[in-house]
């Protein structure tokens, strides 16, 4: 199910059924539905850009395509482009070393999206991850932004978990944080995705 088979206002009904949250999407006001995007682009684009302000990713990423013709980093190209020209357009040599394996994953599994969108969510993250480099917050990013998937809570995620503990009065730590970030978001289900959208505008846009 992706966030662009569901109605706003089913799940906007949900999601204000939290008063805690009712009152964040006030604040915010609603959220359009997200696209679904290229999955291998957008791997290679949240690797370049990780521990970076978003201008420093977006200059990085941008020297990095101005290495293939068009601006397209197909696979077979980035596999076989060497570390030393990568790591000329700006990144770390770890970095260049992910997207080599990105790309070799690219030519040996695909990334179809009609293919992956037929896992479920734990699946689809077991799948993201196994390549060298890519994390479980990198994955959900992926499942949320690119693939659309209505119902992931990042509980790694420092904002989400920032908002969670100031606005629903969360005190504990590690772990136990996580599990009481699990318990809350029980009532956004099946929309929680959109429900941490909600929550990352507000840590953005309001003034606290």
């Amino acid at each position: 199910m992706g966030l662009t088979s569901w109605k706003s206002e089913d799940a906007y009904k949900v999601l204000r059924r939290d008063p805690v949250l009712k009152k964040v999407i006030r604040a915010t006001g609603e959220l359009s539905h997200g696209k679904n995007r290229d999955i291998y682009f957008a791997l290679l684009q949240s690797i370049t850009s990780q521990q970076l302000s978003a201008k420093a990713g977006d200059t990085i990423f941008g020297r990095f395509l101005d290495l293939f013709p068009e601006g397209m980093p197909v696979p077979e190209k980035v596999v076989k482009m060497k570390i030393e020209k990568l790591r000329g357009a700006g990144l770390s040599f770890a970095k260049a070393g992910y997207l080599k394996n990105i790309a070799e994953f690219a030519i040996t599994n695909g990334f179809e999206y009609r293919k992956l969108n037929k896992m479920d969510d734990p699946e689809l993250l077991a799948h993201l991850t196994s390549i060298k480099g890519v994390g479980r917050w990198t994955a959900e990013m992926i499942l949320m932004f690119t693939m659309n998937r209505p119902d992931i809570l990042p509980v790694d995620d420092v904002g989400i978990r920032n908002e969670m503990r100031s606005l629903y009065k969360l005190k504990g730590e590690g772990k136990i944080l996580s599990a009481q970030m699990e318990e809350v978001s029980i009532a956004w289900k099946p929309y929680r995705t959109l429900a941490c959208r909600h929550l990352w505008r507000y840590r953005d846009t309001i003034v606290k």
